[in-house]
């Protein structure tokens, strides 16, 4: 075993947020699914196993909701984090992302001698977060349309019911596929992540990572914490703190 000094990359709330989400996205796809194959011999063994395909309908409803308001939750609190300038828009594509992706193909394809130099977050963790941003905002609004037909086409015609199950049905298996072959593969399978980057549920990384991955977060951190001590002790609370580097066993 060795100590390697580690950094406080997720804070303890954006831990829980991503535990809910695991949690409910899987039984969101395992309640789900049975219900888009109806007749597969699978379906009925999985929909068994909630108690029926009546109560993987509850379940799959009542995920349905939760996943509406963790979403919910997790927008406000980040605009309301930004506006009042305690975080930084790090994940708002720019200019420099498609910089980002040009340069890495070429490094990728021996054109380039170093990759791309990342922030908190590169153009692939992006990418990913608004497709998972936007596809959840359409399985929310088509869920609830699905879920209160008569109330929808108060406002909708009843066209809209039908077209709404297809892409409720269709944007479901399209979010499992991005996340078992994109996601999954990033998290554990990629070289730089394999067998497991168990950041997400600790919160820390090494430094050694920070300085492979996010050079230029790691750079903003020493020298917002070089300027706090010249400036010398300031007021306290969450948005004057600084990201923790401490020693930790592996």
């Amino acid at each position: 075993m060795s100590n390697e000094a580690t950094v406080v990359r997720f804070s303890v709330k954006q831990r829980i947020e991503h535990f809910c989400v695991m949690i409910l996205f899987t039984l969101l796809v395992l309640t789900g699914f049975p219900q888009k194959w109806p007749t597969a011999d699978w379906s009925a063994w999985v929909a068994g196993a909630f108690g029926g395909i009546e109560q993987a309908r509850v379940i799959h409803r009542w995920c349905g909701v939760l996943f509406a308001i963790v979403t919910v939750i997790h927008l406000a609190s980040a605009v309301f984090l930004v506006i009042s300038k305690k975080a930084l828009p790090t994940l708002i594509p720019h200019r420099q992302d498609f910089r980002d992706a040009v340069k890495t193909l070429r490094y990728y394809m021996g054109l380039e001698d170093s990759h791309a130099k990342f922030d908190r977050f590169d153009y692939r963790q992006k990418f990913e977060y608004w497709g998972m941003v936007m596809g959840g905002a359409l399985m929310v609004v088509t869920g609830f349309m699905l879920l209160y037909p008569i109330v929808a086409t108060k406002f909708l015609p009843g066209e809209f019911i039908p077209v709404a199950k297809t892409a409720h049905s269709n944007e479901g298996l399209l979010a499992f596929l991005v996340v078992i072959t994109w996601h999954v593969f990033n998290a554990h399978f990629s070289p730089e992540a394999f067998p497991f980057d168990k950041s997400i549920f600790t919160g820390r990384v090494t430094v050694d990572k920070m300085l492979h991955e996010h050079p230029l977060e790691w750079e903003r951190m020493q020298a917002k914490q070089g300027a706090k001590k010249r400036k010398g002790p300031g007021p306290s609370g969450p948005g004057s703190r600084e990201p923790e580097v401490a020693s930790a066993e592996r």
